[in-house]
This record gives structure tokens, C-alpha cells and sequence, in this order.
């Protein structure tokens, strides 16, 4: 048996290792030195008195977030300790009613599939366009978002991912126009977008875009501590007492103040003249990095030459997004040699491509690093042939059977994945980074799915769920 603590010894033994991050926490382990946060053991409390409490705030936390929510430009907005997670379910919880419908975009975080299933709600889904060249997914149509609300008069509220994973922007304002013509609320998970409002180089936040409810991850782009996010909510379309209900059901009731703390030093810090200066030698080393990397003559750089297309409304320039297609390699094997002989380490890869999250807190050393091992490693590769064929998702919408409930709650029996087809899914499959579900409860396998599922285990992509196929026993 291994002497302890391991974790400790670990995490100790990294971070004094010189890899680089380039991916969540925003904060890039450098806060504390700017900030001089001290141990974070002398500020680990609970709710004594003088320090108010999460769940009834009246004091020093309403007087902080109600301070958060004038920042933002928020009706209200709420610190969340357990993730932009809590803030999903809590916000599926209070603005939809239960067992009604809702439309949500195909690439939500796995998060809202089970605010779906934790009030039985029947799911319409609108599924992004598919950009080849890429390999990534695209934004939503308000057109086809639109129609949808026209043919199921019984749709309750409308939930889509802005940005995605990989930093594509969809219309919002156009959706929440039309949200708000079927007097329906729009809710936004906006977890990568925390960081929009600071610089005009990024995309509008979906609340200046009229969202009703917006959830952040500041943890993910700021310079906050991990599992800490904020939902804001505008009044008008949602009950802001039932989604405060469910926040008491889905935070802890031992919140860290250390969390809590750290949200209001990000957000603070980033208003003072101190943030705004690094934001603008950070953009402005960004927007170098991306023109050197536009020379790139075999791996290529999404860029905004995408906006425009496939319902993309914009994109999110810090996520650096680099695509191995055609190159004799795929994302994992040149996210491994990016770990391995650059000691960088990316925050999610695909077959296609690779991404980066990059914030306020990264140095331009480390941009640098970053730039200097994609151009070194351009320049040892070569253009293949074609690439495979690769199935868009529209080609493999799966057949809803039963509502992600029903199938969750049904007897389940345990098969080979390869033995599936035709059976209806029992429980999710996807690949995570970025938890987005390859096929859902309620759904039917088919020889497709099925394929793709396989060949991304092939490829050595983390897929979750996908050893064995879960099914529903009854058919």
C-alpha cells in the first residue's frame, strides 16, 4: 500500500514540475501571489456570527452579491459553491415545470440532462450544425429554434450551451426574442463566458443579450478557485423565489467561505485598474499568439473566418482551438506530444483537434511556450490524403423512445456494446472533457452511435460509460 497522502504528495509534486496550464482553473495557480490571499486555513469558517448564511443571505453575502449582480448587470445573482452544476439544475428546476417540455440544444453539458431527468421533463432537442474542416460543433438556428416553438405550443422554456466548449457563440438575442414572443424564458449556460463582459474583444454575455437566467463558471476563465460560479437572473419571465428554492436544495449547507471569498476577490480584482491592465496585454498577446499561429502550414487555427457560417454567430478567441486533420496525426496523439515533449497541458482534446483555454492570468512566457511548440510541432508533419469520413450530428439524431426518466427508472440489464443496436439506452454515454451526451436514456442505439462510440475508444478519447452498453431490459 502507497504511503499518504498521496493526493497531497501529488498535487505538491506537479506543481513543482514546469508544466504549463492551459486549462481550467482560470486562475492559472498565480492568484494568490498577486492578491497575497493568505493560507487559506486561517479563512475556512462557517456560518458564525457577523458572517451571514448562503442560504438566508441578509447581511455580508447579500451585501456582496447583490454588489456582484450591479457588476453584471443582473437582477439578482447568486454565488454558487457547487459548480455552475447547481446553478443548472437549480435554474431547470425553478423555471420549468415539472413533466412539461423543454427545448435545449443536442450539446448540452450532461449537467442539464439531469436537470431533465430530476423533473421528468420531455426533451425537444435542436442540434448544432457540423463544421467538417474543424471537426467542430457549430451554432444554433434561431430559425429552426423558431419553428420548433410553433409546432410544440407546449415547449415551457428553451436551455442552450453559448459559449461551447470550444468558444462558438450562437445568436442569442435572437433566440431570446423569440423566447420571450412565446412568453417562455431562455436559459443560458454560459459557463466558459465569465470573462465577456472584460474586454471588448470577446462576444457580448447572453445577459446583455436578454437570457433570463445565465450561469457562469468563473472558475473556468477568472481568477477564482475551482467549483466556484454565479447565476444571474432577471425578473420578468421566472419566478426568482422558486430558483432561489432549489439553490438551497443543491448547495451544500456547510458552503465554503473560501469559495464565496474567492468569487468576490476574481470579480473585484478584475474591475480594479490592476485587471483591466492585464486584460489588455493579455488580449493583445492573444491576438499575437493567433497571427503567428495562422502560419501554421499543416495544423490550422480556428479562427473568426468562421463567423458567419452554420449559424455561428461569434467566437471566443482565448479558446485556441487547433486542428490535426489531414496531418498524420489526430487530437489526442498531438495532445500527448504537447504534454509530453512541451510539458503543456490542454484542457480537452477530440479525434480532430485540440483546445486550449487561455485567461487573464496566463504570461506571455507561457503564450509563448504555447505558440513556439505548435509551429515546432507544424513543422515535423506533413498533409495526408483525404480525411475519413466523419458523421455530422444531424446524420445521427437518435430516436427518442422514452423520456430520459422512464428509461433511468426502468429495469436495466448490462450488454456488449456491440449487441446493442436497436436496444433503448439506459444511461448515458459521452466523452468527457466536454460531457456532452453521445447517446442519452430513452434513445435508441443504432450501428452508427454504436460506431462512433467505438472508434472514439479507439482513438484513446475518454469516453465514460461506453465499456458496456446499459439498456433498458424491457423493450
Amino acid at each position: 500500500m502507497a504511503d499518504f497522502p498521496v493526493l497531497y504528495e501529488k498535487l505538491k509534486k506537479y506543481t513543482a514540475a514546469d508544466f504549463y496550464p492551459f486549462h481550467m482553473p482560470g486562475h492559472k495557480r498565480q492568484m494568490g501571489g498577486i492578491t497575497g490571499f493568505p493560507d487559506p486555513y486561517r479563512l475556512d469558517i462557517t456560518e458564525i456570527d457577523g458572517f451571514d448564511n448562503l442560504h438566508h443571505p441578509e447581511g455580508v453575502i447579500k451585501e456582496s452579491m447583490e454588489w456582484a449582480a450591479s457588476v453584471y448587470g443582473a437582477d439578482r445573482a447568486y454565488y454558487l459553491v457547487n459548480g455552475s452544476t447547481c446553478g443548472i439544475l437549480s435554474a431547470i428546476s425553478g423555471a420549468v415545470p415539472q413533466g412539461s417540455v423543454i427545448l435545449m440544444s443536442r450539446n448540452c453539458h450532461k449537467a442539464v440532462y439531469h436537470g431533465v431527468f430530476l423533473n421528468s421533463l420531455k426533451t425537444k432537442y435542436v442540434y448544432p450544425q457540423f463544421m467538417e474542416e474543424y471537426g467542430v460543433q457549430c451554432g444554433l438556428s434561431p430559425e429552426k429554434i423558431q419553428r420548433m416553438l410553433k409546432e410544440d405550443r407546449n415547449i415551457s422554456a428553451v436551455l442552450i450551451g453559448s459559449p461551447t466548449y470550444d468558444g462558438i457563440v450562437s445568436d442569442v438575442k435572437s433566440i431570446a426574442d423569440i423566447c420571450h414572443k412565446s412568453d417562455i424564458p431562455l436559459i443560458v449556460d454560459e459557463a466558459h463566458g465569465a470573462h465577456f463582459r472584460y474586454s471588448d474583444r470577446f462576444p457580448a454575455s447572453a445577459l446583455e443579450l436578454g437570457a433570463d437566467i445565465v450561469i457562469q463558471s468563473v472558475h473556468k476563465t477568472l481568477p477564482c478557485f475551482t467549483q466556484s460560479a454565479l447565476l444571474h437572473l432577471r425578473e420578468g419571465y421566472v419566478d426568482r423565489k422558486k430558483v432561489e428554492r432549489y439553490l438551497q436544495i443543491y448547495q451544500s449547507s456547510s458552503p465554503s467561505y473560501l469559495l464565496m471569498a474567492g468569487i468576490e476577490l476574481g470579480i473585484w480584482w478584475m474591475e480594479q485598474d490592476e485587471g483591466k491592465r492585464r486584460m489588455k496585454d493579455f488580449t493583445d498577446s492573444l491576438s499575437e499568439l493567433r497571427r503567428e499561429l495562422k502560419n501554421m502550414k499543416n495544423l490550422r487555427l480556428m479562427g473568426e473566418e468562421i463567423v458567419g457560417s452554420k449559424d455561428i454567430f461569434d467566437i471566443d478567441i482565448s479558446k485556441v482551438i487547433v486542428s490535426a486533420k489531414g496531418t498524420g496525426i489526430n487530437g489526442v496523439q498531438l495532445c500527448r506530444r504537447l504534454r509530453e515533449e512541451y510539458h503543456l497541458e490542454m484542457e480537452m482534446c477530440t479525434e480532430d483537434y485540440v483546445t486550449a483555454i487561455t485567461t487573464v492570468m496566463d504570461t506571455r512566457e507561457g503564450l509563448w511556450r504555447l505558440k513556439d511548440a505548435f509551429l515546432d510541432i507544424d513543422k515535423s508533419l506533413g498533409k495526408e490524403g483525404g480525411s475519413p469520413w466523419r458523421p455530422h450530428p444531424e446524420n445521427w439524431e437518435a430516436e427518442q423512445v422514452l423520456t430520459i426518466r422512464e428509461a433511468w427508472d426502468s429495469p436495466r440489464e448490462t450488454i456488449p456494446l456491440k449487441e446493442s443496436e436497436g436496444r433503448i439506452s439506459g444511461g448515458f454515454i459521452y466523452v468527457y472533457p466536454p460531457g456532452i451526451p453521445i447517446i442519452a436514456p430513452g434513445e435508441r442505439f443504432t450501428k452508427k452511435i454504436i460506431d462512433i462510440v467505438c472508434r472514439y475508444k479507439e482513438e484513446g478519447l475518454c469516453v465514460h460509460g461506453g465499456e458496456a452498453a446499459e439498456v433498458v431490459a424491457i423493450q
